[in-house]
């Protein structure tokens, strides 16, 4: 592209553009949340449920320490994760 003459400059990103990768076509039409349990619930396009498989949830915690109050150099962090 010839930006003396246009006055334009393709974005920096352009080059990493790709086509989409092939669709695959779920067995869901919708999903809402139960209000009573909170969790998604999926339909085909009958309205009949559709289970989607199970899956486990994680949790974690971060702690942080410090050993001298008088210095911020001497701070640090514990992290953990558990997941079923």
């Amino acid at each position: 592209m010839d930006t003396e003459r246009t006055g334009t400059v393709r974005p920096w990103g352009a080059g990493r553009l790709a086509p989409y990768p092939t669709t695959v076509r779920r067995p869901h039409a919708t999903v809402a949340v139960d209000p009573v349990t909170q969790l998604g619930v999926f339909r085909d396009r009958a309205g009949q449920v559709v289970e989607m498989g199970k899956h486990g949830t994680s949790s974690g915690t971060e702690t942080s320490t410090t050993t001298n109050s008088d210095s911020k150099n001497d701070q640090g962090h514990d992290q953990d994760s558990s997941q079923d």
